[in-house]
């Protein structure tokens, strides 16, 4: 049986949840680096990317001069009380799409890259 087969047929064990990506889930790490960017930033937005069969739900922090940052979060839900722990707007990605700075800084940051 080939590794889709694998996946597909896999069930998960009693108390673990279901894994049915190719990804991690979401740590402690992940968390406390979403929370260091809010601190060190200003006017950051999170834009919440759903799951897929290959990566579990991520969240994209952009901050007002357009930089970012990706990390794995453990599902939307989680996501939106992360935002107002840390008191950020929350959007969704898939209907937003992302802010046009987001896309200039990334322009920049290839463009001054040695």
């Amino acid at each position: 049986m080939g590794l889709w087969g694998r996946l597909r047929r896999r069930t998960p064990s009693r108390g673990t949840p279901d894994r049915s990506t190719l990804d991690r889930a979401a740590g402690r790490g992940d968390v406390a680096h979403l929370e260091q960017f809010v601190a060190t930033r200003r006017g950051v937005e999170g834009y919440v990317e759903p799951r897929t069969a290959v990566t579990e739900t991520t969240i994209v922090l952009v901050a007002a001069d357009g930089e970012w940052t990706r990390r794995r979060i453990d599902g939307p839900e989680t996501a939106r009380r992360l935002s107002r722990e840390l008191g950020i707007p929350v959007y969704d990605a898939q209907v937003t799409g992302y802010p046009q700075r987001m896309r200039d800084w990334t322009a920049r940051q290839r463009r001054d890259r040695p």
